[in-house]
């Protein structure tokens, strides 16, 4: 499998990218520049009901008042 990176442009100036399965909102669009850093490197973001995968890693949602 390639690299997202070798297969999607190169954007001069750019921060991060990502390709994503639902449009971003403001909110999320925030979020994830807190997560990505800004080396002009490209991202793979799906998002599902109960987890979100980032770059092949799986992260579930979980409700931060039910944790134990």
């Amino acid at each position: 499998m390639k690299d997202i990176n070798d297969i999607m442009p190169k954007v001069p100036n750019m921060r991060w990218g990502a390709l994503m399965n639902k449009a971003p909102t403001n909110e999320k669009v925030e979020e994830m520049n807190k997560i990505f850093p800004s080396n002009g490197k490209w991202h793979t973001v799906f998002e599902e009901n109960e987890s979100v995968t980032i770059d092949g890693k799986e992260i579930r949602k979980k409700d931060p008042t039910k944790w134990t």
